[in-house]
């Protein structure tokens, strides 16, 4: 089973798909979340998120993702419930009050955000990062050095992660209680960031080692023996996120 952001083998249409073709889509329907702040529209885009996320039989992690998006926003809602009064009166607050709008407010940044990050997320399950990089240094122009960090860095996550976890394995394996509330798990948690960024920077020093050796200075655009040809399925998909965000900026204009 894959991790976090970790590459998950498939044949569906999102897998087949043009990697920046693929990234580009998901970037449009994330812009498209912030042009309007109708809450229909917004629903509407989770349910195409999640539809498309069966697709490639990926439900669960949107899913994680999901619940896990709309748990840290919870605070920025929080935030936008405290300090917007808008609409009728439902709880006075010693600074203004708490309204239908206020609450109308704070849930549409709960699903603005579920909306937009489900899609850049999705990207990374079904697309492998040598082929994204690649793809961005052939179709898009972009210096390698720049598609290597953002790739590297995407695949570092994962990682590090499971470095975490295994320090934590460690620590349990000695006697340490890692259950409890959140503010114990935190402080137990913090001493252990010490090994994790040891670690990460014995990691990180080899991968450059090994870039260095292989030429990593060295690499154009004509380096890659790949090519990414732009299909029927690609231009369809952009031309229908496209469409998404034309209905958008058209709700934003309409007031709606």
């Amino acid at each position: 089973m894959a991790g976090f952001l970790e590459y998950v083998p498939g044949e569906s249409l999102l897998h087949r798909m043009n990697p920046v073709a693929k990234l580009a889509c998901a970037l449009i329907l994330s812009v498209a979340c912030f042009c309007t702040g109708n809450l229909v529209f917004l629903l509407g885009v989770v349910v195409l998120d999640l539809a498309l996320a069966a697709s490639c039989s990926m439900t669960r992690q949107a899913l994680g993702l999901a619940r896990a998006v709309a748990a840290f926003s919870a605070v920025l809602a929080l935030i936008a419930l405290l300090t917007t009064p808008e609409g009728a009166v439902l709880a006075p607050l010693p600074w203004g009050y708490v309204g239908t709008g206020s609450v109308l407010a704070a849930v549409r940044i709960i699903v603005r955000l579920v909306a937009c990050a489900v899609p850049l997320f999705l990207v990374m399950y079904v697309t492998q990062m040598n082929d994204l990089a690649n793809a961005l240094v052939k179709m898009a122009h972009v210096p390698y050095r720049y598609a290597f960090t953002f790739t590297s860095t995407v695949h570092f996550i994962p990682v590090f992660m499971n470095d975490m976890a295994g320090i934590m394995e460690a620590q349990t394996a000695r006697g340490v209680e890692f259950d409890g509330s959140f503010a114990k798990r935190l402080r137990l948690m913090a001493p252990l960031c010490v090994p994790l960024l040891v670690s990460s920077v014995r990691k990180t020093n080899s991968a450059a080692i090994a870039a260095e050796v292989r030429g990593f200075n060295l690499r154009t655009a004509a380096s890659g023996y790949k090519t990414y040809p732009m299909a029927a399925r690609d231009w369809a998909a952009l031309a229908a996120c496209v469409l998404v965000l034309a209905a958008a900026i058209a709700l934003s204009a309409l007031g709606m």
